[in-house]
């Protein structure tokens, strides 16, 4: 090999190794760019534009402090992240009713309502119904337990919560009337005949208060 052809070979692959090093010195750039900017996030330091994520949340008659992520639905909050975990996930997607909430006294499938969006609103979820100094169950509640409207019952916080915001607006309805405030949920047992029973007794307890 000729004095030429060896600078050339030299040439190669002295300049392919500055590439190289090149890339590795990008990456491990970006790479402490972005631990340093998550340690400032773990910190709980907040980005220009970037949504609260430690907020103030009032269920069931009481502040929460919560770490919420911008994106994340109340029903998740409610489970996982609160523990609350009578308000159940069916669909996710705002068909069955079973992750049914209170929200300022109107019910709200609780899967397609952003936590940050009941920011500063009241809260009900199942478990608020009872009372909290004696454990006595609710109108709604008492009147499910006479009854025994459901079988698996996994649709039953949903449903008694959509109870509740009828009562609380026509304790007085038809049983047409009852089966339209609660067309928002659906029983996988379908045994809609007895929850329309307990919907009229629990409208009929709430009557007699």
């Amino acid at each position: 090999m000729g004095d030429a052809e060896s600078v050339g070979l030299l040439e190669k692959k002295y300049s392919r190794r500055s590439f190289i090093k090149g890339v590795i010195a990008v990456g491990a750039t970006a790479s402490s760019t972005g631990y340093l900017l998550g340690g400032a996030q773990a910190l709980g330091a907040q980005m220009p534009g970037a949504t609260e994520r430690l907020i103030t949340l009032n269920i069931n008659g009481q502040d929460r402090r919560v770490d919420v992520l911008p994106h994340e639905t109340l029903a998740m909050t409610l489970r996982y992240r609160l523990n609350m975990t009578g308000t159940k996930f069916g669909c996710d997607r705002a068909e069955c009713g079973a992750c049914t909430v209170l929200v300022d006294g109107v019910n709200h499938y609780g899967c397609s309502m952003l936590t940050h969006q009941v920011r500063g609103r009241a809260v009900t979820t199942i478990e608020g119904l009872e009372n909290p100094d004696t454990g006595e169950l609710s109108i709604v509640q008492q009147a499910v337990l006479e009854q025994g409207g459901f079988q698996c019952a996994f649709c039953a916080p949903g449903f008694i919560m959509s109870m509740e915001a009828m009562i609380r607006v026509n304790p007085n309805p038809t049983r047409e009337e009852a089966a339209h405030a609660l067309s928002g949920n659906l029983c996988r047992c379908a045994d809609y005949d007895k929850i329309l029973t307990c919907a009229m007794r629990a409208a009929e307890l709430a009557r007699s208060v």
